[in-house]
């Protein structure tokens, strides 16, 4: 374990043991079935399914919305616990499509490291890019796996130059792949001296591994064919010369990426990448928050909602507040405040996740993710605290890019339709806007798809059709500055003023030229394309 900094004490074991991470990548990169191979070793599920399964091949755990299930992509980021050796895993599956990039900015935010899938023939893509962009605001440290090595894929030095230009990391390899595509037969695990063996045949079974005694050994001729093995020794002998070697300090500070290769649906290479998360990955962080941080080793209980999700059970109009415990142990039954209306909540049926299945969660530790039950009391942002009005900061609301009108099938259902654009606003997956002047809502989500999610999650959770249409407005801002200012800037305006859910000012605009209008006559005031979220 890495030496904690010599002003911060050591994390008490169970908190110390915790790794909480997201995985990340661009669409199709093999990362559901990632997140599969990873239950499966942590023993949370018997046998791993496909994204698109074939007949009775089971059905993905992480993916629980119908739309996932029919396209196989993940919509929402799910969370899910497991332990694996003696270390507990609390992996936040992110949606890859990058029409759901603020659900992922959002969940970023509540990890301490991020794992990122790569797909060996095509390296690094435009979303991988976004993400990771993401991830180094934050300073996370990132573990890559170079996934679908049984397939075509390019050079090993070509990915990893690849990697170190476009994303200005250095990359240190943990383990080197032995042959490609149909010659792929498995890895050297540089970290541990060790022959990883595929089996094509099974691919729910564990990699054979064979201890070696370094590449000089005999033992290696007997697994791996003459031009292979020549072709390993080279390159590794490259490796050594042109790589750097692993620092565990440099990987911690997000300068550093060790990567692994292997191939996800053979179950290959799963198993040395958790062996690293649990060794080179980071334990539970301090949480920045006003007016102080928070550490994790603090005795008194504390915790951030970082995504709503509603209807995970359709048989029950519930929503479920996904919780990041920043610090303490928690115990269920406990009374937190919630510091923003500062009234006291009784947390009586905490909830642990295994993608869509849960169990009561009788105790969280910090670096845990929960899921707590309410009715609309717990909002993105929000914090839970022992009494302090503490408030976790830097998770952030993005301006919408696309804007549409939106109208029920039915009209006598307008009230219906009201209260899904509010569940929907409230769990962050589209911002609903309400025009100063005349009726009707506008939304805005960040990407098309988002359009036919809401669309097909109105009709399936509420009953109810809804059409989307065009709008004539194309962005919004938040408006911001003095009282005085903003309701002269509002009489003035009346055309293109809507309020958010919470009530805030939007600005509506058609061109640029509106925008620019407004900072020439408005001084005084702010046009915000971002809101931190629930102040």
């Amino acid at each position: 374990m890495l030496d904690a900094p010599k002003n911060r004490p050591d994390l008490p074991a169970e908190i110390a043991r915790r790794r909480t991470f997201a995985i990340i990548s661009h669409p199709d990169a093999g990362k559901t079935t990632l997140t599969e191979k990873f239950l499966l070793y942590g023993g949370a599920i018997q046998m791993a399914g496909q994204v698109r399964a074939k007949g009775e091949a089971r059905r993905t755990r992480s993916d629980f919305m119908a739309m996932e299930k029919d396209r196989g992509i993940s919509v929402s980021a799910s969370a899910m616990s497991f332990d694996y050796k003696n270390f507990r895993f609390n992996l936040v599956d992110t949606p890859g499509h990058s029409d759901f990039s603020e659900d992922t900015y959002r969940t970023l935010t509540a990890v301490d490291a991020a794992v990122m899938v790569i797909d060996g023939a095509k390296g690094v893509e435009s979303q991988t890019r976004k993400l990771f962009e993401v991830c180094r605001l934050r300073d996370l440290p990132i573990l890559t796996f170079c996934n679908k090595m049984d397939r075509e894929s390019r050079d090993t030095f070509e990915i990893i130059d690849e990697i170190q230009e476009n994303l200005a990391i250095d990359v240190t390899p943990a383990s080197w792949p032995i042959g490609v595509g149909r010659d792929f037969i498995g890895c050297y695990d540089i970290l541990r001296d060790r022959l990883e063996l595929m089996d094509r045949a099974d691919r729910n079974k564990v990699a054979e591994t064979i201890e070696i005694n370094g590449l000089d050994d005999p033992k290696l001729a007997e697994h791996v064919p003459e031009a292979l093995l020549d072709q390993l020794k080279e390159e590794l002998e490259m490796a050594r010369e042109l790589l750097p070697a692993l620092d565990q300090t440099s990987v911690l500070e997000g300068t550093m990426t060790p990567i692994w290769f292997g191939s996800a649906i053979n179950s290959f290479g799963v198993k040395e990448l958790m062996d690293g998360i649990g060794l080179y990955g980071p334990e539970p962080q301090v949480q920045s928050a006003q007016p102080r941080q928070i550490s994790p080793e603090e005795t008194k209980v504390s915790g951030f909602v970082f995504k709503v999700q509603a209807n995970m059970d359709p048989k029950h109009r519930d929503r479920v507040a996904f919780v990041r415990m920043a610090s303490g142990h928690f115990r269920r039954g406990m009374k937190l405040t919630h510091v923003r209306t500062k009234k006291p909540m009784a947390i009586s049926n905490p909830v642990l996740f295994l993608a869509s299945d849960r169990e009561l969660a009788e105790e969280a530790w910090a670096g845990d993710i929960i899921g707590i039950p309410n009715h609309g009391q717990l909002r993105i942002g929000d914090t839970l605290t022992e009494g302090e009005a503490l408030r976790v900061t830097g998770i952030p609301s993005f301006a919408p890019e696309l804007l549409q009108g939106v109208r029920a099938g039915d009209p006598m259902k307008a009230k219906h339709l009201e209260k899904a654009l509010m569940q929907f606003a409230e769990e962050g997956a589209a911002k609903v806007f309400k025009p100063a002047i005349g009726s009707g809502f506008v939304v805005g989500v960040v990407g098309a798809l988002q359009f036919e999610v809401l669309a097909s999650r109105i009709e399936l959770e509420y009953g109810l059709p809804v059409r989307f249409e065009n709008s004539q407005f194309t962005s919004a801002r938040w408006v911001k500055g003095d009282r005085q200012e903003v309701e002269k800037f509002i009489k003035s305006n009346q055309q293109h003023i809507a309020h958010d859910h919470d009530g805030d000012v939007v600005y509506l605009t058609r061109l640029q030229w509106d925008i620019d209008r407004i900072e020439r006559d408005f001084p005084a005031l702010t046009l915000s394309a971002t809101k931190e979220m629930m102040v």
